[in-house]
């Protein structure tokens, strides 16, 4: 009997037993097939020989042939429908099973060694072998579970292989980390070294700078003792000064007393009082006057005013009828176009400290200047040539304002005080105190016998000029009132304050007509415009509203921030609002077509802001102490 080894060969049967291994190397054989190749051979198995038996032969008949002469449409449709149903059992039975449901068997023993020497041309072995393998399983020596498998090498190379690229995967994956981690590393070190050697420049700085102060005190403190030499020199040689003077004036005197005496000696007269005061007066007249009598006489020639006004106790009557308001027919005739086109054209450096307020005569072309180094000034438009200085006051300045006829002037002052100047001499006529903190505006009455006036004691104050009194006080404000102006042509009083509502006063009875807010911060200035008709209020944010004063309701709020609003001022016509602002630029707002225009040209803060009469001239006054003009 002949055996022939085939080539193909299932794994499933190949192994008796059937033993099943992990699912992942089923998986792998099952990509790459569920068969293996052997070499064929043949192998002569020595039995008893049958020769003797008899085999029947089979016709090659075909089953599915229908005999003639028995053939109907029934039959036909039923061998049909019966071959399909074997076909498609045969389909189903050779599909390939998938990667779930094929499983790895590994290779047997037997079939391994068989494999091993057919490849190593062993033929003879192989038959021993063979021999001797199947004589064993014939009287059943060898059992089943003695059987080993033997590890499939290539299954296992290949899951070697897949592990090696998914390390190789992983390993790749951890480089770029690492090199990025790397880069990052050397990044926050370089930052580290900036930032390092930024903190130590920054404490050099800081040495140097508290080495130079240090210095500095030392050098200031050194000035010290020879300041204090200085001003008590000087104060002794004012008082010798003053002394030698008196003695002066004394012999003086002395001498034209005698020579008087001597006259009318020789002339025969007697010595009369009268005459000797008239002759003495003229004959000092034709010499030249020292500076102690100048002094004494501008004295009584200041006190004569004073004198004067005490005298005249009673008190001024608020007007009942007043004029009607010249502005509003000026409105009526100007229809010429608002005018928000200006360029520098000057610059007028007046004050060595900010110019804290700047102010129009009513009817000249002067202007005024207040200043933080206690003085005002007079300037003529449009060359700035200084006409008069005034100073009296002993702190800064805060405000001025015109009287109506344009010959006097207020002003006031952080040192709690308003005064009044006659600008014909320059001189101070009248000092109104009763304040208990700064003052910081104040403003005239149409009628020129009342000033008002605004200070960080949150109060108000009416002042009669004639009667030199504080008529009443208007309480109401809970922070400071940092302007007051009257309502052009009445007793009408406005007033801002910190604590961002605007008030509206009747001045004849100091009460508090009506009390607007809107404001979300402090407001630092609140003006009418000429026929007064509107309010327009500027705060510490930047924040400019413009209010109807007839329904007392707010318009319109322009957000100019963050820079504080200093002040704001209307031009003769009403339709244009000038504000000065913290950043130094002076906006304009066209109030019909709602158009800003910056102007910028300050070095520094702009404080106050005022129009020519005609609008032609913008005047504007800032923290560096000039005043510019915009034309």
């Amino acid at each position: 009997m002949k055996r022939t080894l085939s080539g193909p060969r299932p794994l499933d049967v190949a192994a008796g037993a059937g033993f099943m291994a992990a699912g992942e190397t089923a998986e792998a054989v099952a990509a790459e097939g569920a068969y293996y190749l052997e070499q064929l051979s043949e192998v002569t198995i020595t039995e008893a020989s049958e020769d003797d038996y008899q085999y029947d032969e089979v016709s090659e008949q075909d089953d599915l042939s229908i005999p003639e002469g028995d053939e109907d449409l029934t039959k036909a449709l039923q061998m049909i429908q019966e071959k399909k149903e074997d076909t498609n059992i045969l389909a189903q039975k050779t599909v390939m099973p998938t990667k779930q449901s094929l499983s790895e068997v590994p290779e047997v023993v037997e079939d391994f060694l068989c494999n091993f020497l057919i490849k190593m041309g062993m033929t003879r072995t192989l038959n021993c072998f063979q021999n001797e393998w199947y004589e064993l399983i014939q009287k059943g020596s060898l059992k089943t579970p003695d059987v080993r498998f033997v590890p499939d090498v290539y299954t296992q190379n290949m899951l070697l292989d897949s592990e090696n690229k998914s390390l190789k995967k992983d390993l790749k994956r951890y480089k770029d980390a690492a090199e990025k981690a790397r880069e990052d590393l050397l990044k926050a070190q370089k930052e580290r070294d900036f930032h390092r050697m930024h903190h130590k420049r920054i404490v050099q700085e800081k040495n140097s700078l508290i080495s130079d102060l240090k210095g500095l005190k030392l050098h200031y403190a050194s000035y010290e003792p020879t300041i204090r030499v200085l001003h008590d020199r000087h104060h002794i040689l004012l008082r010798q000064k003053m002394l030698t003077s008196l003695e002066r004036d004394k012999a003086v005197g002395q001498i034209i007393g005698l020579q008087t005496t001597l006259r009318n000696l020789e002339t025969g007269h007697s010595l009369q009082v009268p005459e000797i005061r008239v002759g003495h007066r003229c004959d000092r007249e034709d010499k030249p006057e020292g500076p102690t009598q100048k002094a004494i006489r501008e004295a009584r020639e200041q006190a004569r005013p004073k004198i004067k006004l005490k005298s005249n106790t009673k008190d001024s009557k608020f007007p009942i009828n007043i004029q009607p308001n010249p502005d509003l027919y000026f409105y009526k005739e100007n229809i010429s176009p608002p005018k928000t086109e200006y360029k520098l054209s000057n610059i007028f450096r007046l004050h060595e400290l900010p110019v804290s307020c700047v102010a129009i005569h009513p009817r000249k072309d002067i202007l005024v200047s207040c200043s933080e180094d206690h003085h005002w000034k007079m300037v003529g438009i449009p060359k700035g040539n200084v006409i008069l200085t005034g100073c009296g006051h002993t702190d800064w300045l805060s405000g001025c304002c015109f009287h109506p006829s344009g010959t006097k002037l207020a002003t006031s002052s952080g040192d709690t005080t308003v005064k009044l100047w006659d600008l014909v001499k320059g001189d101070c006529i009248l000092t109104l105190g009763g304040h208990s903190h700064a003052v910081w505006s104040c403003t005239w009455h149409s009628c020129g016998d009342f000033v008002a006036s605004s200070s960080l004691d949150t109060t108000g104050k009416v002042w009669d000029v004639n009667s030199e009194r504080c008529r009443y006080t208007l309480r109401g404000h809970t922070d400071s009132v940092n302007s007051i102006e009257f309502f052009p042509f009445s007793n009408t009083l406005l007033t801002s304050s910190a604590d961002k509502s605007l008030s509206i006063w009747d001045a004849r009875m100091g009460c508090c007509a009506q009390s607007l807010y809107g404001h979300m911060h402090s407001i630092n200035d609140a003006t009418f415009t000429a026929r007064g008709h509107m309010i327009a209020s500027c705060d510490t944010c930047g924040v400019t509203k413009i209010w109807d004063f007839r329904k007392l309701l707010p318009m319109v709020s322009i957000d100019i921030g963050p820079s504080p609003g200093n002040e704001v001022a209307f031009d003769s016509s009403g339709r244009v609002l000038a504000q000065a602002s913290g950043n130094g630029v002076i906006h304009l707002l066209d109030l019909k077509s709602g158009q800003i225009r910056k102007l910028m040209g300050h070095e520094s803060e702009a404080h106050s802001v005022v129009f020519s009469h005609d609008r032609e001239i913008l005047f504007s006054g800032g923290s560096d102490g000039t005043v510019r003009t915009w034309s």
